[in-house]
């Protein structure tokens, strides 16, 4: 069957190498789109807000202690309903460590990636007396006489018991980092403004602000 003329003048004014030069660069970002988000995850970040249950968290903490050797084996979080947040490791200098705090700032945009707890509990399980002494000294004091608990390769801060994890770092190496959309990264396509915890799961709060026509670019990736 032969094509209407004008569907072939149309075909021959199109810069086909250049498409080709899109659909090569778009295959990348939509590996990692799929990979990372469902439509609906997405959407719900788009939207502003976004619950993320406590499996999806300990599943990440799982993944990332297994690659390598770190002074903490194992690390699990329970988030509960009064907005605390349980937090349990095994470290391989001070054996069990558990803690219960509470969210105090959670950050995440172009210039800052970061999560703030303040300590309210603590306890060594594996350490008899000095469990006692532990659970009443400040962590920054804790840190001074057994030396850090922190995973290598990630940055924390302790005052007090206030503790601040810095996050970019460790953002900063992902697949969202290094690949991008239309000129934007995608660790950059929505912002971070808060965390509350619930039982089981946490709520952050998100904001969106590249252009409208990328948000759709990128859930019809996941359609």
């Amino acid at each position: 069957m032969d094509l209407p003329a004008a569907i072939i003048e149309a075909a021959s004014n199109i810069d086909w190498y250049q498409v080709s030069e899109v659909i090569e660069d778009f295959g990348p970002v939509v590996q990692v789109i799929q990979h990372t988000w469902s439509h609906q995850s997405l959407m719900d970040i788009m939207n502003g807000s976004i619950s993320v249950p406590d499996s999806v968290i300990n599943d990440a903490l799982e993944h990332r202690l297994s690659k390598e050797e770190y002074n903490i084996k194992t690390m699990t979080v329970a988030s509960h309903e009064n907005g605390k947040i349980d937090i349990k490791a095994d470290t391989r200098k001070l054996g069990r460590i558990e803690f219960s705090c509470l969210i105090e700032d959670m950050v995440h945009n172009t210039d800052d990636s970061h999560l703030t707890f303040k300590v309210k509990e603590r306890a060594l399980k594996d350490h008899g007396l000095a469990s006692w002494f532990f659970s009443r000294m400040s962590l920054s004091m804790v840190q001074d006489l057994f030396g850090k608990i922190e995973v290598e390769d990630i940055p924390t801060t302790i005052k007090g018991n206030r503790v601040t994890v810095d996050l970019k770092p460790v953002l900063e190496n992902t697949e969202l980092a290094t690949t991008e959309l239309r000129g934007h990264r995608l660790l950059d396509l929505f912002r971070v403004e808060s965390a509350t915890p619930h039982e089981g799961y946490i709520t952050v709060q998100t904001k969106v602000d590249v252009p409208d026509d990328i948000k759709e670019m990128a859930l019809n990736v996941l359609r």
